[in-house]
């Protein structure tokens, strides 16, 4: 369950078929075989009462709320659920190095148009590197189909009312594709900007996509997606001629939140920007397969 909102008290689906419960790591992950490479939710509310004030309930310790749960219980269950979900985030991490794969976590709210940057970019890389996808969402398996289309394999995670991918959910997703050594494994984590923050996958990064469709303020109001993340695409820039979006305060309240954090501006649709962003992607690749020697050597374990 996340503390944050509640997620994850109903079944969970992959391909269709319900996952099995995954309450204690006494089994470690068994990954799929390898095939031979080819070449704080924090709600801020007007008083209905007093229209000038702001309410923050989520300012204690815990950083958020949950009805009828003090402080400190809310942050030993969030420690308690995020320690069990690290582990399994460290065992994917742990396999994913080992064997060359670099692993991208795109995260963004609904509707910025990931999917359909997901299929330009897999256009645009699927002659250069062997590449699998992981797709997340709450019902219907509409985006896995649209990858299926491209030729790659795909896997679809229903996370029924969840909000997130968690690592256990993309463990168990990675035993059943086709890996490659030296790969490209894509994961379109659910809409939603809160909760995926909280959450290592295992990934090497995570991406946030937003989009000119929506406010420039989105950096400002969910902060821990923007700072947790490593490259932010800023998508769907041909609609820029029709829209009133403000690229320099979008990019001064993402840089104001992640100094640091590097930005593209692409368009999936017309092509703007996206040779950079597989450039970037391939630059991964590349030192993710120039690490595994060292990895392999140093760790017997996961073959």
């Amino acid at each position: 369950m996340c503390t944050t909102c509640g997620c994850g008290n109903s079944q969970t689906y992959m391909n269709g078929k319900a996952m099995p419960s995954h309450r204690h790591l006494d089994k470690p992950l068994r990954y799929r075989p390898l095939a031979q490479p080819i070449h704080g939710h924090t709600p801020i509310s007007v008083a209905a009462d007093h229209p000038s004030r702001t309410i923050h309930p989520g300012t204690g310790i815990a950083g958020t709320h949950a009805a009828g749960i003090s402080q400190a219980r809310i942050v030993k269950i969030e420690r308690d659920i995020l320690a069990k979900n690290n582990q399994y985030a460290a065992q994917n991490r742990r396999y994913l190095s080992k064997h060359g794969i670099f692993a991208l976590n795109l995260v963004s709210s609904p509707g910025s148009g990931k999917t359909t940057l997901l299929v330009k970019t897999i256009q645009m890389l699927r002659d250069k590197f062997p590449i699998a996808v992981i797709e997340g969402d709450q019902q219907t398996d509409r985006d896995a189909a649209r990858i299926r289309a491209t030729g790659v394999p795909v896997i679809q995670i229903n996370t029924g009312k969840g909000c997130h991918l968690d690592a256990h959910m993309v463990g168990r997703a990675m035993q059943q594709l086709p890996l490659q050594h030296d790969s490209l494994l894509l994961i379109e984590n659910v809409g939603n900007l809160v909760c995926p923050s909280s959450f290592d996958l295992g990934e090497a990064h995570k991406v946030v996509i937003l989009s000119v469709t929506e406010g420039e303020d989105k950096p400002l109001k969910y902060p821990d997606m923007f700072l947790a993340s490593s490259l932010m695409l800023l998508n769907k820039c041909d609609l820029l001629p029709y829209l009133t979006f403000d690229i320099d305060l979008a990019l001064e309240y993402a840089h104001r939140i992640h100094p640091e954090l590097p930005v593209i501006q692409v368009s999936a649709t017309q092509g703007s920007g996206m040779p950079a962003w597989v450039d970037w992607i391939a630059a991964g690749c590349r030192c993710a397969t120039a690490a595994k020697p060292h990895l392999q050597a140093t760790d017997p374990s996961l073959d």
